[in-house]
């Protein structure tokens, strides 16, 4: 979808459209002209701009800034090639050879304040920072940020980092995010859309200790229970608690909510919280790990540092 008042060229280059026509430089983008980009080439809807379609907005990109009697073509095929390995080498993190949202944002000449709330160079320090966030923003409790919830969210998002919009852009910012992060559409985040809003610096179970082949040690038992002990008084409780089950359901499940957290974490206490006081100590820690271990073919060895 072009967007609104954008006429179409002889070769319909869709970016045309946001370049001055004066100079041929680029206009910041708006957070709606930001969607309208993502929609266009993220043609299938995955959630990634990627081989043809990563092919077909390289080749736009450049050749928007010749005159409109100029096919796609301009850029050859070998160019192409050069440009996609340096834009790729750019801005491609996470080495997939796909362009995500928020290394988009990174290409174009983003609005200052609406970047900012990709987060890409702020990530949160841990998952129970993320359910902290949740809790104070879920108002209802409801188990989804609604648009409402997500509309105060980024005001304090923007709080944070000193920016100040006026209402209608706050409102055309919650639209875009929302359009881009609920992907089933259903006008609410839930936990796996929320968290690829507000991305955790590292899940640390994802490490190699805890794929399958790998050997788990004392060492590690302790390095996980100090990770998710954030505040040192001996349990992971509460948002400790979350945060550990959210790092732990991503390893299986990309889409969960608040009823598939709820429902893992009754699963897990019953099993080893010994003491059904709904905490993990690092007794109770060792043995769900040691479970995990045994359930996924991992060698444990517990009498290792």
């Amino acid at each position: 979808m072009a967007a609104k008042g954008a006429k179409k060229d002889k070769y319909d280059n869709f970016m045309r459209q946001f370049r001055d026509q004066s100079t041929k430089g680029w206009k910041p983008f708006t957070a709606g002209q930001f969607m309208d980009v993502w929609r266009h080439y993220d043609a299938d809807g995955n959630g990634f701009i990627e081989g043809k379609e990563l092919d077909g907005f390289l080749r736009e990109f450049v050749s928007s800034v010749v005159s409109t009697d100029a096919g796609p073509q301009v850029v050859s095929d070998a160019s192409l090639k050069n440009m996609k390995e340096l834009f790729l080498d750019a801005y491609d993190e996470n080495r997939d050879n796909k362009i995500e949202m928020s290394e988009l944002a990174q290409i174009l000449p983003m609005e200052e304040s609406f970047l900012l709330l990709f987060r890409k160079d702020n990530p949160l320090e841990s998952s129970a920072e993320f359910m902290k966030i949740w809790r104070e923003f879920d108002k209802d409790a409801s188990g989804y940020i609604e648009a409402d919830e997500l509309k105060n969210f980024l005001k304090h998002l923007l709080k944070e980092e000193h920016r100040t919009v006026s209402e209608e852009q706050l409102i055309e910012y919650t639209d875009t995010m929302l359009q881009l992060f609920d992907s089933n559409k259903d006008g609410k985040l839930q936990f796996s859309e929320m968290a690829k809003l507000l991305p955790v610096k590292e899940n640390f179970l994802c490490r190699p200790i805890f794929k399958q082949n790998a050997k788990i040690t004392m060492r590690d038992v302790d390095r996980v229970f100090q990770l998710y002990d954030r505040d040192g008084n001996g349990c992971i409780e509460n948002d400790e608690l979350s945060g550990f089950l959210k790092d732990l359901i991503e390893l299986v499940n990309e889409d969960y909510d608040a009823n598939d957290l709820k429902e893992f974490k009754e699963a897990i206490l019953k099993f080893c919280d010994t003491n059904s006081d709904g905490k993990l100590d690092q007794q109770e820690l060792t043995l769900f790990i040691m479970r995990y271990a045994h359930a996924s073919g991992t060698e444990i060895d517990l009498d290792s540092k």
